[in-house]
């Protein structure tokens, strides 16, 4: 989720994004961290936009912040379309990181998903913005797969967990620290289509506003 910026003198359209990051294994230099990378990979393509006829270089203004006494109220009660939340913890009761629907502010994050130069927050991040797994995930002889594709997308070798591996089998799946946000990444949030106020702001993305409590292992009786 963003607050975007018709910025008519720069002729930028910005998109900001504040991420606060709670639970266990969040700290500051990693809410730092990956602040930095969803904006390396958001800016990447240097996309542009047509809106009114005059064209916009879109611009992701991406910032982390390390809330480790968040209140859930804060989150509850928040109204400021920047704000985005998301705990970060070692262990996940789905194994994997996930967001509360597309178009959210808040989600969850595993620890192991989010080494340094990963795609996972990336990813995302383009779920917070309204962005869905593309429907077909065999992308064989397409290249560069763009930030949108899920684990277990069949893709070319050089992009696999294991180049030499044979599609589909181990290894030979989309390995995420290949994945690039794309022009096409970019032109899927119809930003051309957005309704700026008078002040020239507009929100993309919706408040879903969940605190999430730590997820813990079963205990076996």
């Amino acid at each position: 989720m963003g607050e975007v910026e018709l910025h008519t003198i720069s002729h930028r359209l910005i998109i900001r994004s504040v991420f606060h990051f709670y639970g266990d294994a969040a700290d500051k230099s990693l809410a730092i961290r990956i602040a930095e990378e969803i904006g390396y990979h958001w800016n990447e393509p240097k996309a542009s936009v047509k809106i009114r006829r005059e064209s916009y270089e879109v611009y992701f203004e991406i910032e982390g912040v390390y809330a480790p006494d968040l209140p859930p109220a804060t989150i509850w009660h928040n109204t400021n379309p920047r704000l985005n939340f998301f705990r970060i913890e070692e262990f996940s009761l789905h194994d994997i990181s996930f967001v509360d629907g597309l178009g959210s502010n808040t989600g969850y994050l595993k620890l192991g998903n989010l080494p340094r130069y990963s795609t996972t927050a990336a990813h995302e991040y383009g779920h917070t913005l309204g962005l869905d797994h593309p429907k077909r995930l065999d992308i064989r002889g397409q290249g560069q797969p763009g930030m949108m594709y899920p684990r277990g997308t069949l893709c070319d070798p050089a992009f696999q967990y294991d180049p030499s591996a044979a599609a589909g089998g181990p290894g030979g799946t989309l390995n995420p620290f290949t994945r690039k946000v794309l022009t096409d990444d970019i032109e899927r949030l119809r930003l051309h289509r957005l309704s700026f106020d008078r002040q020239g702001f507009c929100m993309l993305g919706d408040f879903s506003s969940l605190y999430h409590q730590k997820h813990v292992k079963d205990i076996p009786l």
